[in-house]
Formats: structure tokens, C-alpha cells, sequence
């Protein structure tokens, strides 16, 4: 009798443990996301999601994922806790990324095929608006006030300014060609975007909507033609960015105050997209070719593990 209670009281807290780190990672070629203990180092478990999953954000309440899977022409909502869908949004055809307010209230998502940009009132799980923008959109932000969505059209090597209370476009500015990524800095007064076919990054003035760094990349040893600049992000409080680029296999550090490139950390192959910790103490990274995830110590600035979660990661949001 007292093994059998003290086995069932062990089953018991196993079954309720509740992980205090966890990373969802879109798995493009599995259908799937991979749940993973990032404290442990470990996959938890791989649960099937749709088809070709790309991008992926928490709400801000940290209760639903919203996943755009591509393949099915829809963003679906999964309960954290239980990793079932619970709805469906009209997303436009092949969603692969899109951004929330801060809100919770808007999801702004882009729909590449059709060059533009999807409106979804996230209460009423219903489309608002379509907004025409350039051709080919993928990278898109919301500014942290919410006044700004930009979006990124790769082929018209422009950012369009889209003002969020009139949604009409309100400027444009030319970048380098094939823009990627998109992100505001903490305090929204810088946007950084990505040039997957120019090896570089560009620093936006949001007052002046003006380029006023540009930042090259260039790596011993690697051709150029392999450096291909896609995630970017900045931390809270400005100190270092971090650009994922591509096939290099590398994530580029940048000194945020001076723009200079400090280093690069050579991870997996075809480093896509990257998050902080909640605290921001590291920084993980999805590998698409090699099938796994890097994690990187921003104090250090050292890869200190990878992790196997399967085929083709894309995208990844971390809850707490």
C-alpha cells in the first residue's frame, strides 16, 4: 500500500509540474510545433498543427498561440495549455507572418501572394480590412505605441508606413533589396530591417522615416553570397541587436549604440528567426537546415547548446 501511494503522489506532481521556460518552434516541413524545456536542454514533445507552419507569437496574456499556417490559408489559435486549436482567422491566402498590437486587439498579418496586408479584429476573430502594399510582403511590425504598422515588401524593396487608426499608407521608405525582417526598437523611435540579398541591416529614423545607418556584413572565410540577413532583434535596453544571416550559419552581435559588429557566432545551418528569454538573459535561434535550435548567452555572448526539435524550424515564441 505505501509503494503504491507514494507511486501515485509521484505521478501526481509529475503530471503538474508546470515548466518555468517554454519555447513553441514552428516545424515547416514536420506540420507541426516542437514544445521545448530550453532550462533542460530538451524537445518535450512534437504536436501536429496544420500545414507548412511559419509564423508564430504568443497574445499578451501568454494564454493562445497564434500560428499561420501557410499551406491552409488561415492563422489558428491554440490554447497553451491544453495545445489545441480553438479558432480559425481569416487570414488571406499563404499567411506567413504577421504582427499583434500590444493591445491583443489586431493582428496585421501579410499575405505575400496578394501584396497585402490583412487586418484581423482579434475579438471578433474577423477580417477588417485588406491594405494593398508592395509586392511580395513578408516582414511586418507594430511600433510599441501602436501608432505604426510597417510592412516590408520584398520585391518593391520598400517599408511601407501604415498609420493604425486610419489604416491607409502614410509614407514608404526605399530600402535595400529583398527586406526581410522588421523591428522597433523598445522606446519605438528606431525601426531595424534586414536586406536578405545585400548582406546588410539599415537603422530607420521612425520621426523621419529615413535610413541613418546602414550595417554590412562580412565574415572570414564565408562568400557573400552566403550572407543573407533575415531575423533581427534589439534588446530592452539597447545595447546589442541581433541579426540571424542565413545560410552563413551565423548571428551577427551589433553594438546597438555604435553599429559596429562585434562578433558572430557561428550556429546552426540556415539560422531563420530569433527570441529572447523573458528576461532576456538568452537568445534562441531556429535552424532550418540542420534541424534544430541554438541557444546563445547574451552576457557572453556564447552558444552554449543546440537542441534537435525536427524538420525545417521557422518560427518560435517563448512563454514563461
Amino acid at each position: 500500500m505505501k509503494l503504491r501511494f507514494s507511486l501515485s503522489i509521484g505521478l501526481l506532481l509529475c503530471s503538474s509540474i508546470s515548466y518555468s521556460e517554454t519555447i513553441f518552434v514552428t516545424l515547416e516541413k514536420d506540420n507541426a510545433i516542437a514544445i521545448v524545456d530550453p532550462i533542460a536542454g530538451k524537445l518535450v514533445k512534437t504536436v501536429e498543427i496544420g500545414q507548412r507552419p511559419r509564423g508564430i507569437a504568443l497574445s499578451p496574456d501568454q494564454k493562445h498561440l497564434y500560428i499561420a499556417t501557410s499551406d491552409d490559408d488561415t492563422v489558428i489559435v491554440v490554447d497553451t495549455e491544453t495545445l489545441k486549436v480553438v479558432a480559425r482567422l481569416p487570414s488571406g491566402e499563404d499567411p506567413e507572418t504577421f504582427a499583434i498590437n500590444s493591445e491583443g486587439t489586431r493582428m496585421y498579418v501579410s499575405n505575400e501572394d496578394d501584396n497585402q496586408i490583412t487586418v484581423i479584429n482579434l475579438a471578433e476573430n474577423k477580417a477588417e480590412k485588406t491594405v494593398p502594399v508592395g509586392v511580395e510582403p513578408e516582414g511586418i511590425a507594430v511600433s510599441p505605441n501602436n501608432e505604426w504598422i510597417v510592412s516590408a515588401s520584398e520585391t518593391t524593396n520598400m517599408v511601407h508606413w501604415i498609420d493604425a487608426k486610419t489604416l491607409e499608407i502614410k509614407a514608404n521608405t526605399l530600402v535595400d533589396p529583398r527586406p526581410r525582417a522588421l523591428s522597433f526598437t523598445a522606446d519605438g523611435k528606431q525601426l531595424w530591417v534586414t536586406s536578405e540579398m545585400n548582406s546588410t541591416a539599415m537603422v530607420i529614423d521612425v520621426a523621419t522615416k529615413e535610413i541613418t545607418q546602414t550595417i554590412r556584413f562580412a565574415i572570414p572565410a564565408v562568400g557573400q553570397e552566403k550572407i543573407q540577413p533575415v531575423g533581427v532583434v534589439i534588446d530592452a535596453e539597447q545595447n546589442w541587436a541581433y541579426v540571424a544571416l542565413g545560410p552563413a550559419n551565423r548571428v551577427a552581435v551589433v553594438n546597438a549604440q555604435t553599429y559596429e559588429v562585434e562578433k558572430y557566432l557561428l550556429v546552426g545551418a540556415r539560422v531563420w528567426n530569433l527570441a529572447f528569454s523573458p528576461k532576456q538573459e538568452r537568445l534562441y535561434t531556429t535552424n532550418g537546415v540542420s534541424h534544430d535550435i541554438s541557444l546563445i548567452d547574451t552576457q557572453t555572448h556564447k552558444v552554449t547548446k543546440s537542441i534537435a526539435v525536427g524538420r525545417y524550424p521557422w518560427g518560435l515564441a517563448v512563454k514563461k
